[in-house]
């Protein structure tokens, strides 16, 4: 996930690698950019929030700010993993034709349902959860390139990973799941 098992186990004693949530969550990679915490809301909302768009025929990018603290942001993810779970494939096979609207103030768009999903929340979503993790990076939490995609699911790749390049793997993060 976007908070991976290894970034909790670092954050159980009130600080992500000494910093403390407000450091981290307010933090931004540049000026311009939006800190921690709104690149993880903003990831949540090319998600589950994207879904109740297309369901409705309109998404409207959110610009307010939000929290800054670890517990909200679980509870974020969390909210936006639930409603990703519950998602019928067979419905968005019925609308991925159907015609929807991308506003932002005076600015509108229009897409289908799979073209919106597809060039424009699967992108965003990709950008901010990149981001996110280069944050945490940057501010020095102990997480590697096997924690961005999470725990593998194909078990003939992680054996050839273990074989051939243990060295690196252990590299990454040793907190890994795929040790």
């Amino acid at each position: 996930g976007l908070i991976p098992p290894s970034t909790r186990r670092l954050h159980r004693n009130g600080t992500l690698h000494g910093l403390d949530d407000d450091v981290l969550t307010t933090a931004r990679l540049a000026d311009d950019m939006w800190p921690f915490a709104k690149q993880v809301s903003e990831a949540a909302h090319h998600s589950s929030r994207a879904l109740a768009g297309v369901r409705a025929g309109l998404f409207r990018p959110e610009i307010d700010r939000v929290p800054s603290d670890f517990a909200w942001l679980r509870s974020h993810i969390a909210e936006a993993v639930a409603a990703l779970q519950d998602i019928d494939p067979g419905e968005l096979d019925a609308i991925a034709d159907r015609d929807m609207r991308f506003e932002f103030g005076s600015f509108q768009v229009g897409f289908t349902v799979s073209d919106f999903l597809l060039s424009l929340c699967l992108p965003n979503f990709h950008f901010h959860v990149t981001t996110a993790y280069a944050k945490l990076r940057h501010g020095g939490v102990k997480i590697g390139k096997l924690d961005y995609p999470g725990k593998m699911r194909d078990q003939t790749l992680i054996r050839i990973w273990r074989k051939y390049y243990p060295t690196w793997i252990k590299s990454c993060n040793p907190l890994s799941p795929i040790h």
